[in-house]
């Protein structure tokens, strides 16, 4: 028999290739973003400029990356599990199976001693979370003179798995502990415990194409850009009693809602200095606000409400022959979905460049909206760092991610001339 933490990645697994592409509910970073504290809104490149800035596509750009960007593919994955989430379901699975091998009329006092062993596990499992995010994206941009042009789709996935342990499970293996044979004999775990792992999982997946152009206005540079787009949002919520999960009962169609229709996002950047080198972005995601509610299959689950909402960042950069340097600020906070943090990033990021053939990139984000009172894992502050390699047009984009809590990476393919 699968154990349950094969049986909950099924579930999930499943929840993912049921919907018509991959997708989920953060927002999508290419590689060179994640590397520099997931900035981009002031210094995105025109293939990076669709998911990050629609304005950038027509913004200045070196020489190399001014007529022709494209990104095929960028994927990126992050796994946070502070109290090893995974081992405790395994071990869980391992005593419950112990329990029931014991011959409990030749071992009674085993048997009591494994529920006890049973007990403070799932004491220990409570509100314990693992959380999985990845993501995958394709973009293609033509910068222009008159109007620049960019096609793109992007889609990224956050599930999370949680521990809910069951009062009366506390009760029930406190009997055992101290019970005759025949109580012994009659326990049957599976049947009995009520201790539950939940999936909660939201997807938003998008396609679209941005439109850019430069004005000069009083001899500087000022970049208009927008990307009408076609978006999917999705919600996947699974529950289940952690002894008796069954993947053969497991029907995705039931613990999935979805929604989708058309969106927008609006971008702005500003080009001063005597050598025009800062550039001030503004960029808006997700104008019209979406919301889908998750299904509930059980009476003991609560309804999550998920909301693609307008998130608008604003930022900064400086650059020069052989370097970036960049900051922005997330305007207003991005409300969670189930089990985590709100969400509203301060970030860093540099990039040092060798003659356009190697960079070497690095940052550091802060959650401005993390609090102690979120009910699953804390988002606080990320390191981030990566490099770039670009031959002859071609890129290869290598980006990773640290924080108490993540651990993420990312890689990316493309080109620009």
């Amino acid at each position: 028999m699968p154990s349950p933490v094969s049986r909950l990645a099924l579930a999930v697994s499943l929840s993912v290739m049921t919907t018509s592409a991959f997708a989920g509910a953060q927002p999508f970073n290419t590689a060179r973003s994640i590397a520099m504290g997931g900035t981009g809104v002031a210094v995105a490149h025109p293939a990076t400029a669709n998911t990050s800035n629609p304005a950038m596509l027509a913004a200045g750009q070196h020489e190399w990356s001014d007529d022709f960007g494209l990104i095929l593919p960028s994927i990126h994955a992050r796994f946070a599990d502070e109290e090893e989430t995974i081992d405790q379901i395994e071990d869980i699975q391992d005593t419950i199976d112990r329990f029931g091998d014991i011959d409990k009329n030749s071992q009674p006092e085993e048997a009591r001693q494994t529920a006890g062993e049973l007990r403070e596990q799932l004491n220990a499992f409570d509100r314990d979370t693992v959380r999985i995010d990845a993501g995958l994206g394709l973009s293609l941009a033509v910068p222009n003179n008159s109007v620049s042009v960019g096609v793109f789709t992007n889609a990224t996935l956050r599930a999370t798995v949680r521990g809910e342990f069951d009062e009366a499970d506390d009760q029930f293996l406190a009997n055992l502990e101290n019970a005759d044979k025949d109580e012994l004999l009659f326990a049957d775990l599976e049947r009995d415990l009520q201790s539950r792992g939940r999936i909660l999982a939201s997807a938003v997946a998008e396609v679209g194409v941005a439109f850019a152009r430069s004005f000069d206005i009083q001899e500087r540079s000022v970049q208009i850009g927008i990307s009408p787009k076609y978006v999917q949002i999705q919600t996947f919520q699974y529950t289940q009693t952690v002894s008796s999960f069954d993947d053969d009962e497991f029907d995705a169609d039931d613990s999935q809602t979805d929604k989708s229709g058309f969106n927008f996002d609006l971008g702005a950047a500003y080009a001063f200095g005597e050598e025009q080198q800062w550039n001030a972005g503004l960029a808006i995601k997700n104008v019209i606000p979406m919301e889908l509610d998750s299904a509930a299959s059980r009476v003991d689950e609560e309804v999550h409400t998920f909301e693609l909402g307008p998130l608008a960042t604003a930022g900064i950069a400086h650059s020069g022959e052989f370097h970036v340097l960049t900051a922005e600020l997330d305007l207003n906070k991005q409300k969670a979905f189930g089990y985590g943090d709100d969400t509203q990033w301060l970030a860093v990021g540099a990039e040092l460049d060798a003659f356009r053939y190697a960079q070497l990139r690095f940052g550091a984000r802060q959650n401005l909206a993390s609090n102690d009172d979120n009910s699953g894992i804390e988002e606080k502050t990320q390191l981030t760092f990566g490099v770039g390699l670009a031959p002859f047009g071609a890129r290869l984009d290598i980006a990773g991610l640290v924080s108490d809590a993540d651990l993420g990476a990312a890689i990316e393919l493309g080109a620009a001339f």
